[in-house]
């Protein structure tokens, strides 16, 4: 009698609950509102890099002396309204924050490809090879991280001069030995697995193994890398061209903007502070989108 009464809540037990990690791990698989908002954020940027200039009617770069200094909203003498105001020479601000997020958009992008691929060849070599290969690779990057980012691509772009091209060359080249180690360190856990140990023994070339085996396990944290280093370089194109060393004041760019604008700070406050915030919202959404990425991408957030 005791026996079966024991028995019984034991055949109407529910199952168990869900453990607080597994929650904590499910949890992070789920996409928060604020990425969805954040990519979408993103997504009108690239849009309006690609198609705004196009579709404006107003000039980045052509001058308008009659509608200087012009606040958002404000009807220009030939009946059209300037939403985003006019700066102190009267080019209208939305065409260009339109134009300026061409110039963002393609330095960061390209920057990004250009750092990321040497990054990614020099991290498998070191990575892979060991020895004194990845010795020289790694002492190379060092000697590089020794300096300020900012001021070696400060040097470098005062060496070539202002040009978008120089400008993502100056950036890249700060830009490889991040993306080197990240890659160096999963192919160093990647190298001693088993399956390129059989691939190692079946006789199959280092290249075919860095290609198969090896760069694949290598694609989940160089892309976080990269998704997170288009916002920090768009911070820096900016910065460059607010010094004068980005690209040439003839072309519209956020940070040149934000520079021609300081003077206005008290009467015309909209010139720098509108593509500020424009940097500011797209680099703060690029860090939702890789912060995201990242916990989806991470295997152990899996139990």
């Amino acid at each position: 009698m005791t026996a079966n009464a024991t028995a019984a809540p034991a055949n109407n037990a529910s199952p168990p609950e869900e453990t607080p990690a597994v929650e904590g791990a499910l949890a992070r698989r789920r996409v928060p509102w604020s990425a969805k908002v954040a990519t979408g954020l993103i997504a009108l940027v690239v849009l309006g890099a690609v198609v705004g200039p196009m579709l404006r009617p107003y000039s980045a770069t052509k001058t308008d002396l009659p509608n200087r200094l012009l606040p958002p909203g404000a009807r220009l003498t030939d009946g059209s309204i300037a939403w985003l105001g006019t700066d102190a020479v009267g080019r209208d601000m939305l065409a260009q924050i339109l134009a300026g997020s061409r110039v963002s958009v393609t330095v960061g992008v390209l920057t990004v490809l250009i750092g990321g691929l040497v990054g990614m060849v020099l991290g498998l070599v070191a990575g892979y090879f060991g020895g004194w290969i990845d010795t020289v690779i790694s002492r190379l990057g060092d000697i590089q991280l020794a300096f300020p980012s900012v001021l070696l691509a400060i040097l470098i772009a005062g060496v070539l001069g202002p040009s978008m091209t120089n400008v993502i060359i100056a950036l890249a080249v700060t830009r490889w030995v991040i993306f080197a180690r990240v890659v160096r360190a999963s192919a160093i856990t990647a190298r001693n697995l088993e399956y390129v140990d059989s691939a190692r023994v079946l006789g199959a070339s280092h290249l075919r193994i860095l290609t198969r085996y090896i760069l694949p396990s290598c694609w989940p944290p160089l892309l976080v890398a990269g998704t997170a280093q288009i916002g920090l370089t768009m911070v820096a194109e900016a910065s460059l061209s607010f010094l004068g060393l980005g690209v040439p004041v003839t072309q519209a760019s956020w940070g040149t903007t934000i520079s021609e604008g300081r003077d206005y700070l008290a009467s015309a406050w909209w010139i720098s502070t509108l593509p500020g915030v424009m940097l500011a919202v797209v680099v703060v959404a690029v860090g939702l989108v890789s912060n995201v990425y990242r916990d989806v991408s991470d295997p152990r957030a899996v139990l």
